[in-house]
């Protein structure tokens, strides 16, 4: 990092005004006196201030920078008369930069143009040099650069942009902090003015922020009390519901093979009130260049148990030899079997003895109505399963000839769920345990196949895993995987759950219960989660891939849930989803007048009949109030 001449491009803008392809683009003007090119034009002011780098050295004593800047409409500055850098040392201890009245060992430096000896000088329109003193900079100094200029009344201040920086300087990226805070700089969080970008107008928003907040705290020689591990880590540890701390792979997807400091763990363990008395001996065990990541097992051992068994689950079917001493004779059943595939061949496991010694806590089965790729209710009775454990290892679990099939599901097909849970390590009794779900099939009333299963689901199958990091269950025996498809078994179409009156089905529980009435209804002091701390219309946390509300099957969701509990109505589905969220009177006026229903009486068959919702027409991606005009589904570069 010593020094660079190559000539590179560093888009920044000022203010809320999004990133644009801005900057020189290297043609000619038109001819001028004599031949020579006409210069473009220049100005004086600007709202936007673009910088493009030509070149930036590291000199003993100070870092001399060349660069050019441009307006919003490509016209060359000039007259510029703030600039300022920072360069951030990088230490045996890790990235540091002192404060100047630090009574130590100056690490790195920052300068102005009104530093003594600093010069900011125009060497033609528009293109300028910058020579900022710092005394404890060596040409040989490692680290990381920062540059920003303008502000003031005239020309807008510039993005901060990091100029250049060591290789492997941190371990975490702007992709793995922008999976939760989609646009840090758009947000209203910690200093989101200071989210850097590289030359590239790429954002850089770890790089960024180290300038301040590096490996080394301030009483220590470093500029902020707050180190960016302590804010990563501490700043985290009450993140969301069943989000662990300790699940490194979250924020580090590459090994950590260098921890700078015992600090970084003791910050946590000393907030989480660990035992720390035997934390130097395995920091020390672990400072060999193996993954440090591997110091906390639990987590990765949950995801390792998932990682290598899956479960697969029959068809229902029909067995006119089961008994039951309040139901006719004979009955439907379905097959769950659990493999492992963490040998040269996979292994079908014995689940009847997987219970006996503790292994596992739960293997059972649902079946449900099926109709347009939903599930549409539950006709199986609860708790009357029999099961049967199998010779092959399998189970079946069986329920007697269903209640309701040949009214409220007598047009409905038939497909069953299975889920399997691995022990539960809460000692509290909690269901943290690790489950697998699978789904079957789908058969008529006969047991003859119709199709294979199949649910429209639009997040992405790490959506909820981003913030739900422990690998283990939400609440009894759902699991956060191939995003919450597992819930769906019990929060569908047909199965009429309050869900803390947050709303019915998935989509609409989950939209309230992150940004809804649902929101703090889980909290006991009616506090906010961690979603509604983020930027709520960032829908691109969870739909990366957009949303097509012409998509969305026409096909009512019972809503108890949007009365205070009393069954027997059902709201229309695009209607349902927005309202979760959007839940005024003007909200709730505005979707019935276009053909929206909400609690609406429920009639025989309901999962067979068409809404008149027209939410679409107007609110589909490309329209002219389309939903992607006011909700985010683009993550930020």
């Amino acid at each position: 990092m010593k020094e660079f001449n190559k000539r590179y491009l560093a888009l920044v803008v000022a203010g809320v005004v999004g990133l644009s392809a801005c900057g020189s683009d290297g043609k000619d003007g038109s001819d001028g006196e004599d031949g020579k090119p006409t210069p473009p034009p220049s100005v004086e002011t600007s709202t936007v201030t673009n910088v493009e780098m030509i070149s930036h050295a590291l000199e003993d004593g100070q870092v001399r920078f060349e660069f050019e800047i441009t307006d919003e409409d490509n016209n060359l500055i000039s007259g510029l008369e703030k600039a300022n850098a920072e360069v951030a040392e990088l230490t045996e201890g890790g990235i540091g930069r002192s404060r100047d009245d630090f009574e130590g060992t100056i690490l790195g430096g920052s300068a102005s143009e009104s530093t003594e000896g600093a010069e900011l000088t125009e060497i033609e329109t528009g293109r300028y040099e910058f020579v900022a003193p710092m005394a404890s900079v060596t040409a040989g100094t490692e680290g990381l650069i920062r540059l920003a200029v303008g502000g003031g009344d005239n020309i807008a201040k510039s993005r901060y942009i990091v100029v250049d920086k060591s290789e492997n300087l941190h371990t975490t990226s702007t992709a793995t902090c922008h999976a939760c805070h989609t646009d840090y700089a758009a947000s209203s969080l910690k200093h989101p003015s200071y989210t850097a970008i590289n030359p590239e107008g790429e954002t850089d928003l770890v790089a960024g922020c180290m300038t301040c907040h590096g490996n080394i705290a301030r009483d220590d020689g470093g500029y902020a009390r707050n180190t960016m591990q302590k804010i990563g880590h501490i700043n985290h540890q009450k993140f969301e519901k069943d989000f662990a701390p300790s699940n490194c792979y979250t924020c580090h997807e590459k090994p950590i093979e260098t921890v700078y400091s015992q600090q970084t763990c003791i910050d946590c363990h000393d907030a989480a009130n660990i035992q720390t008395s035997d934390l130097a001996t395995a920091f020390n065990a672990f400072s060999d260049g193996t993954d440090m990541r591997l110091f906390h097992k639990q987590v990765s051992d949950r995801a390792e148990l998932r990682e290598v068994h899956y479960t697969t689950t029959s068809a229902p079917y029909l067995n006119d030899s089961l008994e039951w001493e309040d139901y006719p004779n004979g009955g439907w059943c379905t097959d769950v079997a659990l493999f492992n595939t963490e040998g040269d061949t996979e292994v079908q496991l014995n689940i009847a003895a997987l219970y006996a010694d503790g292994t596992l806590t739960y293997a059972g089965a649902y079946v449900h109505g099926y109709q347009n790729d939903s599930l549409v209710g539950r006709p199986s009775p609860r708790g009357s399963e029999q099961y049967i454990e199998n010779v092959s290892g399998s189970r079946s679990i069986c329920y007697p000839h269903l209640d309701g099939l040949d009214s409220d599901y007598r047009l409905a097909g038939l497909t069953a769920s299975t889920r399997v849970t691995f022990k539960q390590q809460d000692e509290d009794g909690g269901y943290d345990g690790v489950s697998l779900t699978s789904y079957s099939d789908v058969v008529d009333h006969s047991g003859i196949k119709l199709q294979e299963f199949d649910r429209r689901h639009s997040v992405t199958a790490d959506s909820c895993t981003t913030c739900h990091t422990n690998e283990t269950n939400y609440h009894k025996n759902g699991s956060y995987n191939e995003g919450g498809l597992d819930c769906v078994a019990c929060h569908n179409n047909g199965q009429d759950r309050s869900a803390k009156n947050s709303a019915p089905g998935f989509g609409p529980m989950v939209h309230s219960m992150h940004w809804g009435v649902g929101n703090t209804a889980t909290d006991p002091d009616g506090e906010e989660n961690s979603a509604a701390k983020l930027n709520a219309e960032n829908c691109v946390a969870c739909h990366a891939e957009g949303i097509d509300l012409n998509a969305i099957p026409n096909q009512y969701i019972l809503s108890k849930a949007y009365n205070g509990g009393t069954s027997g109505v059902m709201t229309s589905p695009i209607t349902a989803n927005c309202f979760a969220c959007h839940n005024d009177d003007s909200a709730k006026n505005h979707m019935l007048q276009q053909g929206g229903e909400i609690n609406a009486e429920k009639l025989e068959d309901w999962y067979t009949l068409p809404t008149s919702e027209s939410c679409a027409t107007c609110h589909a991606e490309g329209k002219s109030y389309g939903i992607d005009k006011f909700h985010v589904f683009d993550r930020a570069l």
